[in-house]
């Protein structure tokens, strides 16, 4: 799968009609037994919520923020968000569907994320942070070329809304790739 017409995939800006399809997509992708049946899952290492409607509506609506929205034929299967933050961009909130994890689908998407905030932003770099216990899942964007910095910053203990943590060593890794510079 090397496009996005390859995949039969629509991109587009997500709306205020999208919050409810995008929450139940990022919560079946992280919690529950329906994460499972893809790789993503935290399942193991948090309970609860991963996102909710309002959180999902505060980064649509934010200012330099997207939420980038993945169709195939009319359904929703994948979403990220993007934000620029001066000389890079943010890129979060990533999901694809557990039926449809493993087949190629997430390096599409995240290749797309990529060149839009490359093309829209003039930004150099990808920034995002990954639960530094998720070896898997960092050593999937090592291979998409993001690298370690060694930079955490501590999970939000005590707030429910980013998840009930099943461990006490949980923290966030900064993941960062420079960006394809255009051709002379």
């Amino acid at each position: 799968m090397d496009t996005a017409a390859a995949t039969g995939l629509t991109f587009r800006d997500a709306t205020d009609a999208d919050v409810d399809a995008l929450v139940a997509l990022i919560e079946s992708a992280y919690r529950g037994d329906s994460s499972r049946t893809g790789w993503t899952t935290e399942a193991d290492i948090l309970e609860g919520q991963r996102t909710d409607p309002d959180g999902v509506l505060a980064v649509i609506k934010a200012s330099g923020s997207r939420v980038l929205t993945v169709e195939r034929d009319g359904a929703v299967v994948a979403c990220c968000q993007l934000e620029h933050r001066g000389d890079h961009a943010y890129f979060g909130m990533f999901a694809v569907s557990p039926a449809l994890q493993g087949g190629g689908l997430g390096k599409v998407i995240i290749a797309e994320a990529e060149r839009h905030a490359h093309e829209t932003w003039g930004v150099a770099e990808m920034h995002m942070t990954v639960i530094s216990a998720r070896e898997d899942l960092i050593a999937w964007y090592e291979r998409r070329g993001y690298r370690r910095t060694g930079k955490m910053t501590p999970f939000p203990y005590g707030d429910e809304r980013f998840g009930i943590p099943q461990r006490d060593d949980l923290q966030f890794e900064l993941l960062v790739k420079p960006l394809a510079q255009p051709a002379q």
